[in-house]
């Protein structure tokens, strides 16, 4: 079976990987344009790229996906199917018409919710405590194919965006090596997804970084979570924002306002919540400074508490 893979980012350069190891015939690699990254903002391939120059495999990376360039590579591979993990384009009709078997995916939720780009990361910011991969069939609208396997997870408590990730990559690429395994026997499911239950997210970016007090603890710190390791939450203190990285519950309550200082120790640094409630920041970063645990910060910095 000829396989033409597509993708771009560390969680589809896993799904790759398992293809090359299992002995898969990879004959072509799609991934995004190569940008700049790093202080010196030099042109750098992406992940999968990457991997597949390591492997000999031939790589292409169109600009445009429907100046006839794209569909041309495709048909010159004459894949029986390809496979897409995170590519980060639509893929428009005609060159989904091309394999005979189809255009295959892997989204990093449990589908329908979730469709679109961040599902990882928003799965963690509303507090679900259960998510997974779906194997599905492409659709001209995003996210919407049939599926055909998925595979679910508890999401930890206290476990971040970044954390998550590396499990589902990992959860994503076996998923895929089995979904192969039923496409070739002829075994795969095709199930329609319920249209009416679809939720979808969107991209993350820095407005949503401020931590709002005025919610419950257990919200704050899935933000906390879910923001990481990018954008951020962030925090006011004495004028200047900082960094914040994680936090614990606690059982005290107070009468002071959302976002006001309750108190601050070897433990760390305690905010009022909504309803009485209070969250201690365990970790945070100063304006210019290192990620550290608040109690450190603390010692050459004592807050004061009104």
């Amino acid at each position: 079976m000829r396989i033409v893979f597509m993708g771009t980012p560390d969680f589809a350069a896993a799904s790759l990987e398992r293809l090359i190891d299992r002995g898969y015939e990879v004959v072509g690699v799609f991934s995004q344009p190569d940008k700049p990254r790093g202080r010196g903002m030099e042109l750098s391939p992406s992940p999968v790229k990457a991997l597949a120059l390591a492997h000999d495999i031939p790589v292409f990376q169109p600009v445009k996906m429907r100046d006839g360039t794209a569909l041309a590579q495709m048909q010159a591979l004459k894949p029986d199917l390809v496979v897409v993990v995170a590519y980060g384009r639509i893929l428009p009709d005609e060159l989904l018409a091309v394999p005979p078997l189809g255009c295959i995916n892997v989204h990093g939720s449990l589908l329908p919710a979730y469709r679109g780009s961040a599902p990882i990361q928003w799965a963690v910011l509303n507090g679900e405590r259960v998510t997974g991969v779906t194997t599905m069939y492409l659709a001209s609208e995003m996210d919407a194919g049939d599926t055909i396997l998925c595979r679910e997870t508890t999401i930890g408590e206290f476990e971040t965006s970044g954390e998550l990730f590396d499990r589902l990559k990992v959860m994503g690429a076996e998923l895929l090596d089995e979904t192969l395994q039923a496409i070739e026997a002829g075994t795969a499911p095709r199930t329609p997804q319920d249209h009416s239950r679809a939720t979808y997210t969107t991209q993350l970016d820095k407005s949503m970084c401020p931590i709002n007090w005025d919610r419950s603890p257990r919200e704050i710190v899935k933000h906390i979570c879910g923001l990481q390791p990018w954008p951020v939450a962030t925090t006011e203190l004495e004028g200047k924002t900082f960094r914040v990285f994680a936090a614990a519950y606690t059982d005290h309550h107070t009468d002071k306002a959302p976002g006001s200082l309750v108190a601050a120790g070897r433990d760390g640094i305690e905010f009022a919540c909504a309803d009485g409630d209070t969250l201690l920041v365990t970790e945070l970063q100063a304006p210019g400074k290192k990620r550290m645990r608040a109690g450190d910060w603390l010692l050459g910095h004592p807050l004061k508490i009104d």
